[in-house]
């Protein structure tokens, strides 16, 4: 088993608008999660938010904490939401086993000292994408399935963003401190996601892309909405939107993304929109 970290540090609106492609690239993409036998996290500045991949094989692998965290275990000051986007798997929390299939989500509270993440067919393994935000309350362990999401279908072919929205741990299914995580996926022929684009001050997001097809690209956006920046993504990568940042994307085939927030707002619809021909 291996363990990678690394941390990324706040930047205001005027640092990014001088930042040239790589610079952005390294402050923002997440472009490595999936590696086998081993927990990958990104540490955030923004509202202490943590993303990664837990990818078990042959082992089982454990969720240790980090240097980063100064704590005893890794959930002694967090909670934290898993969505499986690989083969069927099992997570093990002090001692309760929990089956995650394809697109299910779990959290787990504060509190919790023992879990455990592996794979049902090494042939067929998991591939965990993980949030984690601090946590002032302990709530209990809850799956989601994906047929128990809070399901919302929203644009149309004619705009080419008809997409379906699986909130999967947010305030209607699942009682959390801060952490939200759902998963929108786009229909044929479409390829917008998140428009019109919006911010909300009041909490900060990671967008994960996959089922991207092969020799397929999405262009994320950024920035504030009138100095727009955007990076090219590839399958099975994140990145980091900051709280003062629009968050959308336009791929060349439609694809899947999942979305992670933090902050002192539950509230899903807390959005200040900008009409798309205000963008620039």
């Amino acid at each position: 088993m291996m363990v990678k970290d690394e941390t990324r540090y706040a930047c205001s609106p005027e640092e990014v608008k001088n930042m040239d492609t790589a610079r952005l690239r390294e402050t923002f993409l997440i472009d490595v999660l999936f590696e086998p036998e081993t927990v990958r996290w990104t540490y955030s500045h923004y509202d202490r938010f943590m993303a990664g991949g837990i990818h078990p094989v042959n082992q089982s692998l454990r969720l240790e904490p980090l240097d980063q965290l100064k704590s005893d275990y890794f959930l002694e000051r967090r909670e934290l939401g898993i969505i499986n986007v690989g083969g069927a798997g099992k997570i093990q929390v002090n001692g309760e086993t929990i089956e995650l299939d394809y697109k299910d989500a779990l959290y787990i509270g504060k509190g919790n000292h023992e879990v455990i993440f592996s794979s049902n067919d090494p042939a067929s393994p998991a591939k965990f994408y993980v949030n984690s935000a601090p946590a002032h309350r302990e709530f209990p362990v809850k799956k989601v399935s994906r047929k128990e999401a809070e399901v919302v279908t929203l644009g149309s072919p004619e705009t080419s963003n008809h997409r379906t929205i699986n909130k999967l741990l947010v305030n209607s299914t699942v009682k959390t401190c801060q952490l939200q995580m759902g998963m929108t996926e786009l229909k044929p022929g479409s390829v917008w996601n998140t428009m019109p684009a919006h911010t909300h001050d009041r909490r900060m997001e990671v967008y994960f892309y996959f089922e991207v097809p092969g020799g397929q690209s999405v262009c994320h956006f950024m920035g504030q909405a009138q100095e727009t920046r955007h990076i090219w993504m590839q399958n099975e990568q994140a990145v980091i939107s900051p709280p003062w940042s629009i968050h959308a994307g336009a791929g060349t085939s439609n694809y899947t993304f999942i979305w992670g927030m933090a902050g002192e707002n539950l509230d899903y619809d807390d959005m200040d929109k900008w009409a798309i021909n205000d963008l620039r």
